[in-house]
């Protein structure tokens, strides 16, 4: 074990030592029955010089314990320049424990920027699959990025045929913006089931986030490329606001206690290079990923810090309660500055918001009255505003929000203030829609109507299929393909794309391509 990995295995299990029982009972050689690396293997945050490669030791991945029993167990792991091996770059071992779900994160650095390298695991006599990792370009480099954008897989509701589609691009990055696992009992008459009740539990989400991993088109899209990835609702509880949950008879002391369970699971689960934190309930997971000077991509959580949803939530006519109130935060004061300081300080050609919930309004009623969901950016009009006038102030016409969430496609010029249709486009937002969650959907639009188009002249294209996007980002033009398949209810769907649009750095608004 080199000497890096062993201080990071100690300053994980160090503060354990006190309540777990021979917590340095390590087996360098496991008996295993079953393969251990059932879940795959990933990668994500890189930088010019490394990045988080990521597996989870689970023979028998849907038991309490993975089919572990308790075992601590050395895992090698090697990077080679190949994927043959034949040129070993980095090697080393790090330690799979059950206090951390027997998940392994190896922070690598020491890499050559701007190039691809080859990874792989071993324990217990066997070894992993093949991940691809590739490193950022340097700091003063403009090098193209190809990145695909996916949100929302909930498991019963649809086949991961977007992820085989995937799997095959050529892309650099995966950017995934929450509702990894929904939690969710199982549910009849699905395409698929869930493996238990609704989650409370930290086994509970340990044995979801297993079920969801174990689908052979989210590990073949893992494999192929570095991931980067921030939360939404379902990893813990659907619409929950800070530690208010959606059932009102769960207080605040189980939520935070629910919170910590689901948001350990998510870190024992995702390729993350976060802040370690004293209490699991408190992971501060926004971050900045730097592509040279091309693009800083901001991974926002709009869940964790954000004030109750107001009017009860849902769609509301507007104004109500105390929606309009500007205390209320979707992103907690903190975050708001930071967001405010990356948009002001970096010189990269692209801003890039990693953003879960809708950030354009959706007006669904005519007339003077307004109709808009509380959960959404809409349910948070001055926090909206003072979000849209840092984007104003700092980085206009050169700011482009990546939001998932609603589980379709939009494609919306964003301005300062959306009841003047006058006021110029500051920048752009492309939601995507799901990977598999509402099921096949279809290509019913929002838009269909000519009083849905005069409420909301700022939404440009709406669709309701399944996919993910495609971007092409280049030093002065952004490009986002919508990539979409017909159905999700039984296998083998054929990839689509349906639209293409373009934005050009510096000047406003989003062209049909």
């Amino acid at each position: 074990m080199e000497r890096r990995d062993f201080l990071l295995d100690v300053s994980r299990f160090a503060a354990l030592c006190a309540v777990v029982p021979n917590v340095w009972r390590v087996t360098a050689r496991p008996r295993l029955a079953d393969d251990p690396f059932t879940l795959g293997v990933a990668s994500g945050d890189p930088t010019p010089s490394g990045g988080v490669l990521w597996t989870r030791i689970a023979p028998r991945p849907l038991e309490l314990d993975g089919g572990m029993d308790g075992q601590r167990v050395v895992v090698p792991w090697e990077l080679a320049a190949d994927d043959a091996f034949t040129k070993i770059v980095k090697q080393g071992s790090a330690t799979a424990a059950p206090e951390l779900g027997y998940s392994v994160h190896v922070d690598v650095d020491g890499l050559s920027a701007d190039r691809w390298y080859f990874y792989r695991f071993s324990a217990g006599g066997a070894t992993s699959k093949v991940g691809r990792f590739r490193t950022s370009p340097g700091r003063a480099a403009t090098t193209p990025l190809r990145l695909a954008v996916a949100s929302c897989q909930h498991y019963e509701t649809g086949l991961y045929t977007a992820y085989t589609h995937m799997a095959r691009e050529e892309l650099d990055l995966v950017t995934h913006l929450g509702d990894y696992i929904y939690e969710y009992g199982a549910m009849p008459g699905h395409v698929r089931s869930h493996n238990s009740f609704e989650l409370r539990t930290l086994d509970d989400y340990r044995r979801r986030y297993a079920l969801y991993k174990s689908d052979p088109a989210l590990q073949a899209a893992h494999a192929r490329c570095p991931w980067i990835v921030t939360w939404d609702d379902h990893e813990v509880d659907n619409n929950y606001a800070g530690s208010i949950g959606e059932n009102l008879m769960e207080s605040e002391e189980q939520m935070r206690a629910r919170r910590a369970a689901g948001y350990q699971a998510w870190w024992e689960n995702q390729p993350v290079r976060v802040p370690r934190v004293r209490s699991w309930s408190d992971l501060n997971v926004t971050r900045t990923i730097e592509w040279g000077s091309l693009a800083r991509v901001l991974m926002m959580d709009c869940r964790q810090y954000r004030s109750d949803q107001a009017c009860d939530d849902g769609n509301r006519v507007v104004p109500c309660g105390d929606w309009a109130d500007p205390s209320r935060t979707m992103l907690g004061p903190a975050q708001e500055r930071w967001i405010t300081g990356e948009l002001r300080s970096s010189a990269a050609r692209w801003q890039v918001l990693a953003n879960p919930v809708m950030l354009a309004p959706y007006d669904s009623l005519a007339g003077d009255q307004q109709r808009v969901s509380m959960d959404q950016w809409s349910g948070y009009p001055a926090a909206r505003t003072r979000l849209l006038d840092a984007i104003a102030q700092s980085a206009p016409n050169r700011t482009v929000v990546l939001t998932g969430d609603i589980h379709s496609n939009w494609v919306n010029e964003l301005r300062t203030d959306f009841r003047r249709a006058e006021r110029p486009s500051i920048a752009a937002e492309f939601v995507g829609t799901s990977i598999s969650s509402g099921g096949d959907g279809s290509d019913a639009s929002v838009l269909a109507t000519a009083e849905a188009r005069a409420e909301n002249p700022h939404v440009k294209w709406q669709q309701n299929r399944r996919g993910y996007m495609r971007c092409t980002v280049e030093a002065d033009v952004w490009t986002t393909e919508y990539r979409t398949v017909a159905y999700v209810s039984r296998p083998d769907a054929p990839v689509e794309t349906p639209t293409r649009w373009q934005v050009t750095r510096g000047r406003a608004g989003i062209e049909h391509v």
